[in-house]
C-alpha cells in the first residue's frame, strides 16, 4: 500500500501571521518544525496502517521546508517544484492507495483562517462549477484524475468542514479555528498524537469509501485581486473576460483545468 502525502503549513496548528510561513523570517523555524512534527506522525500513523511506501510532497512556498532526518527511512521526500501543472500534487500516479493532505488551510475569500488563500495568493477566489474552491478541492480533484482517493486532512475548522462537504466519509484533525487576524490552537503534541491516531484509522478498510467521482465538464472563474492579472490571464488560450477582474475558462478534463492555473495563477 503506496501512500501520497501532500503538506502545506498555513494549517498547521499554531500558525497565525505570514512572517511564521516564511524561511526569512526568525519566527519561521518553530512552524517548520511543527510541519515536519506533523508531516512525521502522518508518516507514523500510515505506516502502523501497513504503507509500504510513503511519498511526502513539501508543498508549501518554496516547497523546502520539512526536515527530511526527522522522517522514517522509508519515506521519501519531494522537495522543490518541477513545474508540472500537478503542483501539490506532482508525481500523483494511480500505483497510490490514498492521500493525505497536512497543514491544509481554508480557501480564499473565507474567514475561517487568517492565512486563508488559493494557489498564489494573487486571485480574490476560485469557483469551479460555481462552488468556491480551495486548494484541497482542486488537489483532491487532481487525486480523482488518477483515481487515488483522499483519506484524511489536517487543517483548519473552517477546511476541515469544507472537506466533509465534499467526501462525507472523509478523516480529518482540526488543529486550529481562525478568528479575525486571530487563532486558536490545540497543543502541538496534542495535534501530533491525533493526526498519527486518525492516519492508522482512516486508512483502515476499503479505502474507495473516500474516491470522489469528477464532474463531467469545468466551467471556472477566477476573480483576481488586481484587474491588470485578468488582462494578461485572458490571453491564455480558451480564457475570456467577462469583466475587469474576472477570468472565464471551460474545459470537459480538469488536467486542462490545471494546466491553465499553471500559467495564469
Amino acid at each position: 500500500m503506496k501512500i501520497y502525502i501532500s503538506a502545506d503549513i498555513e494549517g498547521i496548528t499554531g500558525t497565525t501571521h505570514w512572517d511564521e510561513t516564511e524561511k526569512k523570517h526568525p519566527d519561521y523555524a518553530e512552524f517548520r518544525d511543527q510541519m515536519t512534527a506533523e508531516v512525521n506522525a502522518a508518516c507514523e500513523g500510515a505506516l502502523a496502517a501497513g504503507a509500504t511506501g510513503i511519498m511526502v510532497k513539501d508543498a508549501h512556498d518554496s516547497a523546502r521546508n520539512i526536515m527530511a532526518e526527522k522522517l522514517p527511512k522509508s519515506c521519501q521526500l519531494w522537495r522543490g517544484w518541477s513545474g508540472h501543472p500537478y503542483f501539490m500534487m506532482d508525481g500523483i500516479d494511480p500505483t497510490y492507495a490514498a492521500v493525505l493532505m497536512i497543514g491544509y488551510h481554508s480557501r480564499a475569500g473565507a474567514h475561517t483562517n487568517p492565512l486563508s488563500h488559493s494557489m498564489s495568493g494573487s486571485d480574490g477566489y476560485i469557483q469551479i462549477n460555481g462552488i468556491y474552491a480551495s486548494e484541497f478541492m482542486i488537489n483532491t480533484y487532481a487525486a480523482a484524475l488518477s483515481g487515488v482517493p483522499v483519506a484524511f486532512v489536517t487543517g483548519d475548522a473552517g477546511l476541515c468542514r469544507e472537506a466533509q462537504d465534499l467526501i462525507p466519509a472523509l478523516r480529518t484533525v482540526a488543529v486550529k479555528e481562525g478568528i479575525g487576524s486571530s487563532t486558536i490552537n490545540i497543543h502541538p503534541q496534542l495535534a501530533v498524537e491525533q493526526i498519527r491516531n486518525g492516519v492508522e484509522q482512516a486508512l483502515q478498510g476499503d479505502l474507495k469509501r473516500y474516491l470522489i467521482k469528477l464532474p463531467e465538464r469545468f466551467s471556472v472563474n477566477i476573480r483576481y485581486k488586481e484587474h491588470t492579472k485578468a488582462y494578461s490571464s485572458s490571453f491564455y488560450p480558451g480564457v475570456s473576460l467577462p469583466e475587469p477582474y474576472t477570468i472565464h475558462f471551460e474545459a470537459g478534463d480538469f488536467f486542462e483545468v490545471l494546466r491553465m492555473f499553471a500559467f495564469v495563477l
